[in-house]
């Protein structure tokens, strides 16, 4: 696993970042404004900040903010600094965005200290939400609304609600030139609630990183973003396995960093009955859905459970090798599906893995629950293969074990090897 990026300083910042809220001239005396918990904001541009920044954050506490730009016009936000408690599913102390000022679509949810590129809503209003639980850790986040033109090809600005039966979406720029940098795009596909969403990548070329944490596609069952129901996160230049939703709802989240950026995508969707005639049968290629439960058969359950061969002779023949933390552990229909608090990557192949600030996780499913078994709170070294939508999967003859610091010196070793 490559060193964590170190976390940028708050200080000197602060001087550039205040002057900017304040809407004061570089030479001007510095203006600290009072950043109060939530508020009503409107206009063509102005800041938003937490609670006494750049002091600590309260505990315990909701701030909503209410960003009304012109009409006709919609609502950019970027954030200049954020420093909130890290944690890989963003569950004690985080920032939500929405769509709307009321029962909007959320377009993304953040912690840690990586900010996200720019976030764009699909009308003149924005909602932005702060929690923090009793724990604080950070000094919170300040940022620039903006009022913008509505998306248009060729602009830098870009998704929205695509309900035709077909339909095709890309990036900004797209085939003319490279997507730009800072964008967030959102793409909220909605079926018929009787109908399904094959969603398929015709050309596919996104900033490479071996844990996708710059510039990513991520595709989630439903209408909003949510870790839980992520079918799984793409970058490089491999389009990904085409993609069956598992109700009636895609979103569609394409993230661009202020850094490198590349050609881009086209991807096209069709509706699809939910129930296909018992004569059709579905292509080999065809993505299992995130939130699928995998049925072991019987006889490879009621195999002696007994773990073969050595870490040299499993590696090679695995799809994936990390290892890990067993975080969560949750039985379904006699298969075990757990997420993994990353250790260190040896080998990723296609697994999935989720980056939030500086934690990695990712989702792997036990065929048969006792068989290896694992338990929750503990370490393990574990090799597997990865389904199409990037879960990790083992099966009774994967090779998973304890895993001890002693054992990092071997695995280190095989990894830089030729398989």
């Amino acid at each position: 696993m490559p060193p964590a990026a170190p976390r940028p300083p708050l200080l000197p910042l602060l001087p550039l970042l205040l002057l900017l809220a304040a809407g004061a001239r570089p030479a001007a005396p510095p203006h600290r404004p009072t950043f109060t918990c939530g508020g009503v904001v409107s206009g063509e541009s102005g800041f938003i900040g937490s609670e006494g920044f750049p002091g600590v954050y309260p505990p315990n506490s909701k701030c909503t903010w209410k960003i009304t730009v012109p009409e006709g016009k919609v609502v950019v936000l970027s954030f200049r600094y954020l420093d909130l408690e890290s944690d890989n599913l963003c569950r004690y102390d985080f920032v939500d965005i929405y769509n709307g000022h009321a029962n909007g679509q959320r377009i993304g949810r953040f912690c840690g200290t990586v900010k996200p590129g720019a976030l764009v809503s699909n009308s003149n209003k924005m909602l932005v939400q702060m929690t923090s639980d009793a724990n604080t850790a950070g000094s919170g986040f300040i940022a620039k609304f903006s009022a913008a033109e509505p998306h248009e090809r060729g602009d830098q600005y870009c998704g929205g609600r695509l309900e035709k039966p077909s339909g095709s979406f890309q990036t900004p720029n797209w085939p003319e030139r490279d997507y730009p940098a800072g964008v967030t795009c959102s793409w909220h596909i909605v079926a018929p609630k009787n109908q399904l969403i094959e969603l398929k990548f015709e050309k596919f070329d996104v900033e490479r990183d071996n844990y996708c944490r710059y510039d990513y596609v991520a595709v989630f069952n439903g209408g909003e973003i949510n870790d839980a129901k992520r079918i799984g996160k793409y970058c490089g230049d491999s389009p990904p396995a085409p993609i069956l939703s598992e109700r009636n709802e895609l979103l569609i989240q394409f993230l661009s960093d202020l850094s490198l950026t590349a050609d881009g995508f086209i991807g096209h969707y069709k509706f699809r009955p939910k129930k296909l005639p018992t004569t059709t049968v579905l292509p080999t290629t065809t993505t299992v859905p995130a939130t699928s439960i995998v049925k072991p058969t019987a006889a490879l359950c009621q195999q002696r459970c007994k773990r073969s061969g050595t870490l040299e002779s499993n590696y090679c023949s695995s799809n994936f090798v990390i290892t890990g933390t067993v975080i969560t552990a949750i039985t379904r229909a006699g298969s075990l599906h757990a997420t993994i608090s990353i250790i260190n990557v040896y080998k990723e192949g296609n697994l999935a893995i989720q980056q939030a600030g500086k934690s990695m996780s990712a989702k792997i499913i036990v065929v048969c629950k006792q068989c290896p078994l694992i338990r929750r709170g503990l370490n393990y070294i574990i090799m597997g293969q990865v389904e199409e939508d990037g879960r990790g999967k083992v099966f009774p003859n994967s090779f998973v074990m304890s895993f001890k610091t002693k054992n990092s010196k071997i695995l280190n070793a095989l990894k830089n090897k030729t398989c």
